[in-house]
């Protein structure tokens, strides 16, 4: 699948208007417009800053970091020609480390968006042999990214691939709040008494889960579309705030994931990021 996308692509380029009319993309806006996120501490990561060796290893895809720390209590790495066996060396990008004898260095840092398309499953492989959304990317990158998150098999939008182990963190775990956007169509029309209550909060069987906004989608009485801004990282969530009331879900799009929008990007189509979107999604994370 090639490329596709603009380098003019930026974080937010097809937000709802606050009018409430359709965005420039074609796609019904939500009617209550999303306030801009606060920015939070995190930073870019120096390239050229010094890491711990283990993370360095780790990196450069020869193992995980705990498994790392074995290797160099082993010590079978060596920085700059010596052996090292102290646990919490750190080393530079410029430093040659080897393991074993082998020369190695951490592969460069790859960032990928994916709109993705139904009957695609958030695996790396499948043992049933059911089409996953890696092949949709096999000749994006010689780097082994891997997705951030999960979409479920029938769910479409945004997916975001990468081998950055600490942006995929700040991404997924649930204390950094990123916020996702969905716009789900249902065979039945939701009830405003409904919205109101998920927007109030509601119990499910793994707890509570309140949405940071939802409201119908577009104007008039079509009460079949609805669009959700939601933090939570929990298993199928969005559909299961529908389903506790009974309602099936059509369509489920992720149109929003964490600043990035499908602006540009069909369904089926990937880019790679820009500098700048993964500058902002480190300061809002």
């Amino acid at each position: 699948m090639k490329k596709h996308g603009s380098k003019n692509d930026r974080p937010g380029g097809d937000r709802p208007k606050k009018d409430g009319r359709p965005s420039r993309g074609g796609k019904p806006a939500f009617n209550k417009p999303r306030k801009p996120a606060t920015p939070r501490r995190g930073k870019v990561p120096d390239e050229n800053a010094p890491i711990r060796l283990n993370k360095f290893i780790a990196n450069s895809g020869v193992c995980s970091r705990r498994e790392a720390d074995e290797l160099i209590k082993a010590g079978v790495v060596s920085v700059n020609g010596e052996v090292v066996t102290e646990l919490g060396t750190k080393v530079r990008p410029t430093d040659e480390v080897r393991y074993d004898g082998q020369h190695i260095r951490p592969e460069k840092k790859k960032y990928l968006l994916l709109n993705k398309p139904k009957n695609f499953i958030t695996t790396m492989d499948d043992p049933q042999g059911r089409r996953t959304v890696m092949s949709l990317i096999k000749d994006a990158a010689k780097e082994r990214v891997y997705p951030v998150g999960r979409l479920d098999r029938m769910t479409t939008g945004l997916l975001l691939f990468t081998n950055d182990g600490d942006l995929a963190k700040r991404l997924t775990h649930p204390t950094h709040g990123v916020r996702k956007i969905y716009h789900i169509t249902l065979k039945e029309k939701v009830k405003p008494a409904h919205l109101d209550q998920i927007r109030k909060g509601i119990e499910l069987d793994d707890g509570p889960i309140k949405p940071d906004e939802i409201s119908f989608v577009g104007t008039g009485e079509n009460h079949h579309e609805v669009g959700i801004t939601i933090h939570s990282g929990r298993n199928r969530i969005v559909r299961r705030i529908f389903e506790h009331f009974g309602y099936t879900i059509q369509k489920l799009d992720r149109v929003s994931f964490a600043s990035l929008t499908k602006k540009d990007l069909p369904r089926g189509h990937w880019r790679p990021l820009e500098k700048e979107e993964v500058a902002f999604l480190f300061m809002n994370s």
